[in-house]
């Protein structure tokens, strides 16, 4: 592929960081909620940085959006360092680009592309993300068996935070079942003993498992809803959600009826941010700086 990132953007990475002009954003549908851009700008004033976030909303680019290979060569050509990715298109933006984190090519999913010495770079952060957020929010629970909601780009990075975390039994369920299958192949289990099974019976499959995590859109705002029937719910069994737009979906708010140990989507939010804005800038964030400015919305709805 030829590159379209403009040469200044390298030059611009070889200054030093407290000179150089940082211009991010967030590619995905519906994001003018977002909570990201305040997370990014308050840690780049913090270091003294030029640092402009911006949102690149295919929702708000009029009836038919432009194609995406388009939307990369923009960000490209007017000197991006580089962007986010949400939903839609985690999966849809790796043909589209030069080169791929290790953990971007294992899970087949792209959550930040960097734009460096004329090159698309896609990485992934979600996973790493969900992990530090299951350790801190998750210490102590029970992970022999856990059911995951969801196989599409966040649900792959999800999976192998799991298993990176100790889950000896993954079930993977999605309404795809093809999907499903493809990244149970995918993933690599830490440990040999590790299984990962694709089930179709959330039924049969909640009964017995651990721990519950939802990582379909399922909840959002604009998807509202329950991924699974609050009935399955138990009240020994933990359930962790990455949505958070609403902060507290449905799923969470029925689980904490039920009596279950629950999790947030706002620790996989912030604590993705955090390794992005490491890529982005090559300096590293203050962790609870950029809680403070996520909190900051209050309740107003992030994504």
């Amino acid at each position: 592929m030829a590159p379209t990132a403009a040469t200044t953007i390298a030059e611009n990475w070889e200054m030093s960081p407290s000179s150089r002009r940082i211009l991010v954003g967030l590619l995905g549908h519906g994001i003018q909620l977002s909570r990201t851009p305040a997370m990014h700008e308050a840690e780049g004033r913090a270091h003294g940085l030029s640092y402009v976030y911006t949102l690149l909303d295919t929702e708000m680019m009029g009836e038919i959006a432009p194609p995406l290979d388009e939307l990369v060569s923009f960000a490209g050509h007017f000197g991006f360092t580089g962007f986010n990715v949400t939903f839609p298109y985690k999966q849809e933006i790796i043909p589209l680009l030069d080169e791929l984190s290790g953990a971007a090519e294992i899970l087949g999913s792209v959550n930040t592309v960097v734009f460096r010495r004329g090159r698309r770079i896609g990485h992934n952060t979600d996973m790493w993300g969900f992990k530090e957020s299951f350790r801190r929010g998750m210490a102590g629970e029970k992970r022999a068996e856990v059911l995951l909601l969801g196989a599409g780009g966040a649900g792959a990075a999800v999976a192998q935070a799991l298993l990176e975390s100790g889950v000896e039994k993954l079930l993977v369920s999605d309404v795809q079942m093809d999907r499903a299958e493809a990244l149970a192949s995918r993933l690599r289990p830490v440990d040999g003993a590790q299984q990962v099974v694709v089930v179709s019976d959330l039924a049969k499959a909640s009964s017995h498992a651990d721990g519950i995590v939802n990582a379909t859109p399922v909840g959002m705002a604009k998807l509202p809803g329950i991924p699974i029937e609050a009935d399955m719910l138990r009240p020994e069994c933990w359930v962790a959600d990455i949505v958070y737009f609403p902060l507290e979906t449905e799923l969470l708010r029925e689980a904490r009826r039920r009596g279950c140990r629950t999790l947030s989507g706002e620790g996989m939010a912030v604590f993705q941010a955090v390794r992005a804005f490491e890529l982005f800038t090559g300096l590293g964030p203050d962790v609870k700086r950029m809680k403070e400015a996520f909190a900051a919305f209050g309740s107003e709805p992030p994504i």
